[in-house]
């Protein structure tokens, strides 16, 4: 696994976001539009895609407390990103300043050096 030592620690994180929004997002909608083989078919789906998040996220070659930070804001905003396109729901007020506050304490948490 030499050749994953070269990759940026966030690029694994936000392809771990994108696969864990849009496994959940796929699982949401089968649960609530779907029956029969489609709802199979998609949750399957959904299971690979988080399947996909878990093994993105640990390759990151860092410890995962180096990472965390990262991680929960680039969750955060690519699952607002994910909720529009797959519910066309913009964030209400307090989803926007409770995003700030993710946003701040994730960046707070990767970059304040000891």
């Amino acid at each position: 696994m030499k050749v994953l030592q070269n990759i940026h620690p966030a690029i694994f994180v936000l392809f771990a976001t994108i696969f864990e929004v849009a496994g959940d997002a796929i699982i949401r909608h089968s649960i609530y539009n779907h029956a029969g083989t489609a709802r199979v078919a998609l949750m399957l789906s959904g299971a690979v895609l988080l399947f996909l998040y878990g093994t993105a996220l640990n390759l990151a070659p860092v410890e995962f407390r180096e990472v965390v930070g990262l991680y929960i804001a680039t969750l955060f905003i690519v699952w607002q990103i994910g909720n529009y396109i797959t519910f066309k729901t913009l964030p209400s007020l307090p989803v926007i300043v409770g995003g700030v506050l993710i946003i701040a304490g994730g960046l707070i948490v990767t970059f304040w050096k000891k």
